[in-house]
This record gives C-alpha cells, sequence and structure tokens, in this order.
C-alpha cells in the first residue's frame, strides 16, 4: 500500500525509519536536479547536499510540517546550506587574500600576527562608531595606556565618569564583536581594496 506523503511525514516524525527511506527514494533526484540548476551544474555539491539535506531532516524530523509541501521544505534547507557554504568559502577566500597581501609587505608576519591586526582594524573602525567623548577616553585607556585617575585629570571630569564611559564602550565592542562574522566581510573586502 502506496502511502501518501502527509502519512510518510507524520511517521516520520515519530522515527519510521522506513518512511524516511520512502521520501528520501521518492525526492532525493528531485532535490538533486534542483540543486544542479542552483549550484550551476556542480554534481559533487549537489550530492552532498542532498545527503547533508536529508540527515538534516533526519535529525529534525520532529520539527516537519506534514501539512507543508515537503520538496519545498527540502529545497529551503538544501538551498540555505549552499548560500552558507559559498559565504564560508567566500569568507575564506578573503581571508587568505588578505593573509597573502600582509605576507607579501613583511615576508617574517606570522598568521596570528595578522589575526591580531585584523582585530586591531577592526577595534578601530569600531572605536570610530563611538560618541566622541567616549571615543576620547576609550583611545586615552587602552590606546595611550592611561590610569582612570589619569583620564579623569587630564579630561577634568570624575572617575566614576570614566568608570561608566569606559563600561558602555566595552560592552558596545563585546555586542559588535558577537556580530563579527557578519561584519569581518565587509572588513576584509575594504582591505584587500585600498
Amino acid at each position: 500500500m502506496v502511502l501518501t506523503e502527509k502519512e510518510e511525514l507524520e511517521l516520520l516524525k515519530d522515527a519510521c525509519r522506513q518512511s524516511f527511506e520512502v521520501l528520501y527514494h521518492r525526492y532525493s533526484g528531485k532535490l538533486y536536479n534542483f540543486m544542479m540548476k542552483v549550484s550551476k551544474g556542480d554534481s559533487y555539491t549537489a550530492e552532498e547536499l542532498v545527503q547533508q539535506t536529508f540527515i538534516r531532516v533526519w535529525e529534525n524530523r520532529e520539527n516537519v510540517n506534514p501539512e507543508k509541501s515537503f520538496i519545498s521544505y527540502l529545497c529551503t534547507i538544501a538551498k540555505n546550506m549552499l548560500l552558507n557554504k559559498y559565504e564560508h568559502q567566500t569568507i575564506q577566500f578573503i581571508y587568505e587574500e588578505y593573509i597573502k597581501a600582509k605576507v607579501t609587505d613583511n615576508k617574517n608576519i606570522t598568521e596570528e600576527e595578522v589575526d591580531r591586526k585584523l582585530l586591531e582594524e577592526y577595534i578601530d573602525k569600531l572605536t570610530d562608531k563611538l560618541p566622541p567623548k567616549r571615543k576620547e577616553i576609550f583611545v586615552l585607556s587602552r590606546k595611550e595606556g592611561l590610569s582612570n585617575k589619569q583620564i579623569a585629570q587630564k579630561l577634568n571630569i570624575s572617575e566614576s565618569t570614566i568608570e561608566t564611559q569606559l563600561s558602555k564602550a566595552l560592552s558596545f565592542m563585546k555586542d559588535q564583536l558577537k556580530l563579527h562574522y557578519d561584519h569581518i566581510l565587509a572588513i576584509l573586502i575594504t582591505l584587500i581594496i585600498i
């Protein structure tokens, strides 16, 4: 007896391996054809993503909605995985180009030094986004190494104001660094183009 897609998906949600196999045989070819189009004929990537998509479906089978089109669900997962793969490859390529450019400038530079320099450049860009007074305090503290007391005397403001402003600056930096992945691509592109 042949079950409907909805019935197979209901069984899949209950961890039925036989339904998983039925769905795999029913839809893997269609998904492969879709991925061949999306990946511009890259058969290796298409095959890899079909396998990874079905693994993801099995791992998250309880989230499958039997009321919705299963092939659309598969295509969405596979397309997102492909986009993530391309994004990762792009970032890796740009990072490698950045390292090559820096190493050409100085043959003795290590990858760790490049990482540190890259992070410093990123923090400098973040520093420029701080409000003027907070930026001044941050630069005096982190770049020039002045104590809170020295900064307070130099700027004629209280030490508690210095502490508050530094705390806000550091909090901003941490929040932005959490988004590091999203912003690093743009920074790397800018550094290579310059």
